[in-house]
Order: structure tokens, then C-alpha cells, then sequence
């Protein structure tokens, strides 16, 4: 069981993690701007007349309970009575309803059918959703153009600079810019050298990756160059502990930085050819051929 979590987990946390930014996306973004266009769209189509005008002629004689018709139109009443709309209009809603989903209730006003009207006949998810991840993309490619040179960059430096002047909010921006950042920056973390250090005591070696040199501080009170190391941790190298050694006490291995993960996740069982010690990575002691002859007054 554990090994089957093993494997579905990676997969299916990647999964929730693409749901949860899609949720987030289609809640902040996609709706909102979905609501404007559906809004615009209905002041410029809807027709919702309270009153017939004066060349109507009643679909029943002397009755506009059953609506009327004028300019090549059938008005029917909306349920409440009060406003009239296109009869197209209402049996398109009502013949369509199904595709909003079940248990969708019906439209109780003529401003409700508008918009029932314009969702399902100009703005089909199978569209809207296509469309706007191509729009959202496009935007984002050319946001990231624009703010990381010349001009873009500047505004966003002065957007920086002011925000970070707001008591509360620059706490919370602050953080979440630097999260960000580490993210989605094109700048990866290099580990140019692996290492053995004496972590976490004195006589315990472990094997870390030098990420730079440390800080100045620090160098000044060891009195010598000093490096940022990060220690991995078995059997999940992506976590470990950033620590910083005297340069003097960091041991250069003969290892590229492949070769030091797979020892890591290996928890140490496998071993990089060139770092073996004796026969296919075995230690073999110094044993006597044959044990020593036991004399006959012992």
C-alpha cells in the first residue's frame, strides 16, 4: 500500500495543486470578466417592453395574457407579468436550460432570461474557456515583456517602492513577492561543488552541495571565507537545512551532483564507483588466512 501511495501521490498532488490554481483563476479572473461581457451584451440585446407599442396586434383577440405581435415579432409576458420578451428568446432559454448543469431554476424575470439567453447562445463554456486561457496566455506573455525591461521594469520598481511604504499590506506583499519570485524566477539555484562537512557534530560527516559564499558577517567572525552549504535530507533531497562552514573545514568530493543525489535518495546504498572501497563497494578487512594453531598446553 505504502509503495502504491508512493506512486500516486506525485501525480495526484500535481493534479490538486493545477485544480486549486485553475479554481483560483476561473473565481478572481474568468468569471468577473465573463459577468462584464454577459452584462454589456444584454443592454445592447435586450428588448424587455412594459407596455405593447401602439401598432400591436394581440395574439388572442382582446387578451395579452398569451402576448402580442409587432415589427414581425410574438411578444409573451415574462412571469411576472410586468415586461414582455421576444417568444424566440424564451423557448431558446427553455429548451436549453439543461446545458447549465441540473437543478438549474428557471428564470423568474425578463432581465434573468436576458442573461440566461446571452450566456447559453454567445457565451458557451466550450468557448469562453478555450478563448480565454489563449487571451489570459497572450496577456501574460506580453505583461512579462513589458515589466522586465526598460520602462515596464521602472513602473514596477516605483509600484514596489510604494507598496512597500503601506503599513500591513507591505508585509503581506513583501512575502508573497519573494515566494513568487523564487518560483517563477528563469534564475535556478547552481550547486557548483559537492562537499563533506562535520554536520550536525563534530565526527559526523555528511555530504552537502555549496550553493555560494556566505555572509560577510559571518566571514568576519570566523576570521576566513566561509560557504553557504545546503544539507540534503534522505530520502527527499528537494528539503534539507542551509547552513554556513568555514571554507577551511568544507571537504571537496571527487562527485558530480547527480552522482550525490542518488546517494542521498539511496539513503547511502548507492555508492558512486569512483568512492567504493574494495571489491564491488564491500570493505574488506585485513583477516589472517587461517586462524592461529592452538598449542597443546592451552
Amino acid at each position: 500500500m505504502l509503495r502504491g501511495l508512493g506512486v500516486v501521490m506525485p501525480p495526484l498532488l500535481t493534479l490538486v495543486l493545477f485544480i486549486w490554481a485553475w479554481n483560483a483563476i476561473e473565481s478572481y479572473i474568468l468569471r468577473p470578466v465573463e459577468a462584464g461581457i454577459r452584462y454589456t451584451l444584454v443592454l445592447a440585446l435586450s428588448e424587455s417592453p412594459t407596455v405593447p407599442p401602439a401598432d400591436y396586434v394581440p395574439v388572442k383577440k382582446g387578451d395579452l395574457s398569451a402576448g402580442f405581435q409587432a415589427n414581425g415579432k410574438t411578444y409573451v409576458p415574462d412571469p411576472t407579468g410586468r415586461r414582455y420578451l421576444p417568444s424566440e428568446v424564451v423557448q431558446y432559454v427553455n429548451s436549453n436550460m439543461e446545458r447549465l448543469g441540473p437543478y438549474q431554476a428557471a428564470p423568474a424575470t425578463a432581465n434573468a432570461y436576458w442573461h440566461r439567453y446571452v450566456e447559453l447562445k454567445y457565451l458557451p463554456r466550450y468557448m469562453v474557456v478555450p478563448i480565454f486561457l489563449i487571451v489570459f496566455l497572450v496577456v501574460l506573455y506580453f505583461l512579462g515583456r513589458l515589466f522586465t525591461h526598460g520602462v515596464g521594469r521602472w513602473i514596477m520598481k516605483v509600484f514596489d517602492g510604494f507598496v512597500s511604504r503601506l503599513p500591513v499590506i507591505s508585509n503581506v506583499y513583501g512575502s508573497v513577492k519573494q515566494v513568487t519570485d523564487f518560483v517563477f524566477s528563469d534564475r535556478d539555484i547552481e550547486f557548483n561543488r559537492v562537499v563533506a562537512v562535520e554536520y550536525p557534530r563534530k565526527g559526523t560527516w555528511s555530504i552537502g552541495f555549496v550553493t555560494g559564499n556566505s555572509m560577510a558577517d559571518i566571514a568576519a567572525a570566523a576570521n576566513e571565507p566561509v560557504l553557504s552549504v545546503l544539507m540534503p535530507t534522505s530520502p527527499m533531497p528537494m528539503t534539507g537545512f542551509t547552513i554556513t562552514v568555514r571554507k577551511s573545514e568544507a571537504v571537496d568530493l571527487d562527485l558530480t551532483v547527480d552522482q550525490a543525489i542518488q546517494f542521498v535518495v539511496s539513503c547511502g546504498v548507492v555508492v558512486p564507483p569512483s568512492q567504493q572501497t574494495g571489491k564491488q563497494g564491500r570493505l574488506q578487512l585485513d583477516l589472517p588466512a587461517s586462524p592461529p594453531a592452538i598449542s597443546d598446553e592451552s
